[in-house]
């Protein structure tokens, strides 16, 4: 006798309700974790910034990650990288300071300013230390600097670095930057100079090893940059990419926390005041409402404040004409820096 000797099943049902669909992909937000805090990546040469913000985003599975400043594939160094309610306070990183080493390879010049780019001019004259050490206070203190024509700037809202990538001739107008120190640290060759600078926002290491090469008639180029230092962010705070991987497997297994590689969100706010208050008055700020200061010991401070209480960072906060107005509330519920991580070697 013929027949179907497999067993009977129901036909596979699909559910293609569109509110299902949506369902699905809150579950996998929901999956993702609040992790608030600081990591500042000691960043490998040839990974990109926003590579290494997506590499931290899914070790610690947050739900919320920005870096405070762009370091070049062919940099290494420290990338400073906003958890959660941390990425709040990226703007007070991006307005410190910034130290670099970097070489410059002398006798080249190139399309980008670095060893990456295509090699444009070229030069026999080497530099001495002498005539190097005299050209250095001419770029030291507030200075007039062409931007790399492979830039993030934006020129007619293109970034100036697709436009030259497309063989657009790329015209960008000088800036005032403000370098605070320039040092030549080693000449370990005719072809090669060490120095060290520490500047301000906006200024570009790749256009410094440029002009000085013009200067001193001859051409030169980046072709080695570490970067030391990022607002209140230095190498002490720094972890490479291997041991934070490492920890997130101990982490996974039982054996440690992420915790442990977070710093405190306030860490970023080093440079500006902090004001305490009562719980009453932490109420009143985290919904918004502006809190009068009141009596003998109200603060005399005026401007930019972070608002704690109980030692718990709450607000960044404006004071003036006798009040404290909110600006940004912080929740820090989830997970957050081990306790002592405020105090940094």
């Amino acid at each position: 006798m013929g027949g179907n000797s497999q067993p009977h099943q129901e036909p596979r049902r699909v559910n293609n309700d569109p509110r299902a669909r949506q369902q699905k992909g809150n579950q996998v937000r929901r999956d993702r974790r609040d992790v608030h805090g600081w990591v500042v990546l000691d960043k490998p040469i040839g990974m990109t910034s926003t590579q290494a913000v997506a590499v931290l985003k899914r070790l610690f599975n947050a739900k919320r990650a920005g870096h405070a400043g762009t370091l070049d594939p062919l940099a290494s160094g420290g990338l400073p990288i906003a958890l959660g309610e941390a990425t709040k306070t990226v703007p007070f990183v991006m307005d410190g300071r910034k130290r670099y080493q970097f070489t410059v390879c002398w006798g080249e010049e190139r399309d980008t300013d670095d060893i990456e780019g295509r090699v444009t001019a070229t030069s026999d004259q080497r530099p001495t230390r002498e005539a190097i050490l005299a050209l250095l206070p001419r770029f030291t203190g507030v200075i007039e600097q062409i931007p790399p024509r492979y830039s993030a700037i934006k020129v007619q809202g293109e970034r100036a670095y697709d436009l030259a990538r497309d063989g657009e001739v790329v015209e960008l107008a000088p800036r005032p930057v403000e370098i605070h120190q320039l040092t030549l640290v080693d000449q370990p060759d005719n072809d090669r100079a060490v120095f060290e600078a520490e500047c301000g926002k906006g200024t570009y290491v790749r256009a410094l090893a440029r002009d000085m090469g013009r200067i001193l008639g001859t051409y030169g180029h980046i072709c080695a940059l570490r970067r030391t230092l990022v607002g209140p962010f230095g190498e002490n705070d720094m972890i490479p990419l291997d041991q934070l991987e490492a920890l997130c497997d101990r982490a996974a297994s039982g054996e440690g926390s992420l915790a442990d590689a977070l710093l405190p969100v306030e860490t970023a706010l080093d440079d500006i005041p902090a004001l305490a208050v009562t719980r009453a008055d932490a109420a009143r700020l985290h919904r918004g409402q502006a809190v009068l200061l009141r009596g003998r010991d109200a603060p005399t401070c005026s401007g930019t404040v972070y608002v704690t209480v109980a030692g718990r960072l709450l607000a960044l906060a404006e004071v003036g004409n006798g009040e404290i107005i909110p600006k940004r509330v912080f929740n820090l519920t989830g997970l957050t820096a081990s306790p002592g991580r405020n105090e940094r070697n």
